[in-house]
């Protein structure tokens, strides 16, 4: 009788002490592969192998056309590292073809050796990975972590890491670099944090933090909530005071409706609170802080140092002629607009993404009624506040409210389909 020729696409786990780790069941099916994909040195662990060898390197969307091409017609098997779900092969080959075109056959997570190795339960970390993105992008999601798992690569060391972490105020935490896990020249390292940068480890090593002393990497006071006060930020005074106050600014970011990962534009940035508030709301976005002043670009990079936060790029410049080559935002806050309303407001309209949102806050009069027109003209529909703040304030062993001054707050969408979580 004919035998069935397997259809699906086996991706199989595997560790450094290679076949010795594999089970019979993955070892069978890599004997009858007819192509074998895999990393360079997963696959010099098969030299006697009969099939096709097709290295993967950063031809991923090479290896998804040639498995698409040869799928249900030749066996294949795609070699990787640990759980090629965490992390790993699987997420985007599934993406590219789809679940029942594969089965997972997965090994130990390197990282789960490593929490292993230093005897640390992992439950309670928070695993993050910087193959292929920036080191700052992780910043945000372990700022306030008491345990920290790094998928590390060649070109973001321990060492890289290390400098990144102490650049951004992370500091205080027992290292643990994990080497070859698995192999036979395997290697804990157990240093601190701040040495890092003066030594060297083998590619192939997985980094875990843990804090020294304290549950959390910070004090508590700078564990900022939603609707940071006003006097926390760096502004210039008594000239102007450039800064929204607190209670407009929470009205103004709820409207705002950002996302984990929004990109946002603060125009007219001022002190940089509300672009400062949306990093922190939006900590895998993007935020870039649009200021004509020196002096006031001046004090948003010093805000930036107290308040760490990465994601905020700062431009220096008039909108909106630096608006033009910048990246589509999901939401645009419009703080100042120094005599050009209706030219930035046309600009941001065309750059804004479908679904997204634009808010607006005016102090006067005059620049209401020019940003209703223009908007009024153009058919959109706008949704319109006025917020009136007054604060209690002590007089003599009584307590009287004093008024600010009044803000008019704009905000329309964007035709298109809103984003959703």
């Amino acid at each position: 009788m004919m035998e069935m020729m397997d259809t699906k696409v086996h991706i199989i786990g595997m560790g450094d002490d290679g076949p010795k780790g594999l089970s019979q069941t993955a070892l069978g099916i890599i004997e009858k592969a007819d192509l074998l994909f895999g990393g360079e040195r997963h696959l010099l662990f098969f030299p006697d192998f009969v099939g096709e060898k097709i290295a993967i390197k950063s031809n991923l969307k090479e290896v998804a056309d040639i498995i698409k091409r040869n799928l249900g017609a030749r066996k294949m098997a795609v070699l990787a590292s640990g759980d090629p779900n965490f992390y790993g092969i699987a997420k985007y080959l599934i993406t590219q073809l789809s679940k029942e075109a594969f089965e997972i056959l997965p090994a130990i997570s390197s990282m789960q050796l490593a929490f292993a190795r230093v005897k640390e339960s992992w439950d309670d970390a928070v695993l993050v990975s910087v193959h292929g993105r920036p080191i700052e992008a992780i910043i945000e999601q372990v700022r306030f972590s008491s345990k920290i798992g790094v998928f590390t690569e060649d070109e973001h060391s321990p060492g890289e890491i290390a400098k990144v972490f102490i650049e951004h105020g992370l500091i205080g935490y027992q290292a643990f670099v994990c080497e070859n896990l698995g192999g036979g020249n395997e290697q804990v390292t157990e240093t601190l944090l701040e040495k890092l940068p003066e030594m060297k480890f083998s590619p192939l090593n997985v980094l875990i933090l843990k804090k020294i002393g304290e549950a959390h990497p910070f004090p508590a006071q700078t564990q900022w909530t939603f609707g940071i006060p006003e006097d926390e930020f760096e502004c210039m005074k008594p000239r102007r005071g450039l800064i929204t106050k607190t209670e407009v600014r929470v009205i103004s970011l709820s409207k705002m409706a950002l996302q984990k990962d929004s990109v946002v534009w603060d125009i007219g940035a001022g002190s940089g609170s509300v672009s400062i508030e949306s990093a922190l709301l939006a900590p895998k976005g993007r935020v870039y802080a649009i200021e004509k002043d020196e002096e006031d670009v001046g004090i948003i990079h010093r805000n930036l140092e107290k308040f760490k936060t990465p994601n905020v790029k700062v431009v220096h410049g008039r909108a909106p002629e630096v608006l033009a080559g910048m990246e589509p935002p999901d939401a645009i806050f419009v703080g100042g607009s120094g005599g050009g309303m209706n030219r930035i407001l046309e600009v941001c309209l065309g750059k804004l993404k479908p679904g997204g949102r634009l808010v607006v806050n005016l102090a006067t009069i005059e620049n209401l009624s020019e940003a209703y027109e223009f908007f009024k003209q153009r058919g959109i529909r706008m949704d319109v506040s006025q917020v009136q703040v007054s604060r209690g304030s002590p007089i003599l062993n009584l307590t009287r409210f004093e008024a600010f001054n009044p803000v008019f707050v704009i905000m329309v969408r964007k035709e298109g389909r809103e984003r959703s979580e």
